[in-house]
């Protein structure tokens, strides 16, 4: 009989869902529960949107001088092979 070796565990990123605590209104708690509302669906759902609406707020303020310009250029000149343009 062979014995069986796995390799230990290393830890890296995570991945998935992880367990945190939360501090909920008591009262808001209580009746999303008496409801069977998912608190952790809905809070990882609100969460998401949150981040997604921040990192899109952060991308259009780090890329609003880059934009305005490239703007500007197609104001001024116009768009490139517009004259080429069939419709």
């Amino acid at each position: 009989m062979s014995a069986i070796h796995t390799a230990p565990r290393t830890r890296s990123a995570p991945r998935g869902k992880r367990a945190t605590n939360l501090t909920l209104s008591a009262d808001v708690l209580e009746a999303a529960k008496a409801m069977d509302i998912n608190i952790s669906q809905l809070c990882d759902a609100y969460l998401r949107d949150v981040v997604r609406r921040e990192q899109e707020r952060r991308w259009r303020e780090e890329h609003a001088e880059f934009v305005n310009a490239y703007n500007a250029t197609i104001e001024a000149e116009g768009l490139p092979l517009d004259e080429w343009r069939s419709f």
